[in-house]
């Protein structure tokens, strides 16, 4: 599956658009907690745990995305936009991660 952040595929001919498909994955409140009141591992400023976390969270709103994609018959997605929320209130401190794009057909 072709994945692209720009609207069109450079040199292809979109042949047939099937409207938008999304993925959406989640990060417990309780990760912050594990993150800050143990041991903390920190490179450069940047917390490596943390940074696992969102890059599962991706992947897996990724997936899904990609899963729906292909259910519609499509071999790409383009416009391709990843969000980050906080849901605080009573969701505490989830953060849902959501991946959004467009399911195209293209000529190979």
């Amino acid at each position: 599956m072709l994945i692209l952040t720009s609207p069109t595929i450079q040199g292809k001919e979109i042949i047939k658009y099937y409207g938008l498909v999304a993925g959406d994955a989640l990060l417990g409140a309780n990760l912050y907690k594990d993150l800050f009141s143990g041991v903390r591992d920190v490179v450069g400023g940047r917390t490596s745990k943390y940074e696992e976390e969102l890059t599962a969270a991706r992947n897996l709103a990724m997936e899904s995305m990609i899963e729906e994609a292909e259910k519609e018959g499509a071999n790409a997605i383009i416009g391709t936009r990843i969000t980050y929320n906080n849901l605080g209130g009573t969701m505490g401190n989830t953060i849902m991660v959501t991946v959004v794009g467009t399911a195209v057909s293209y000529q190979e």
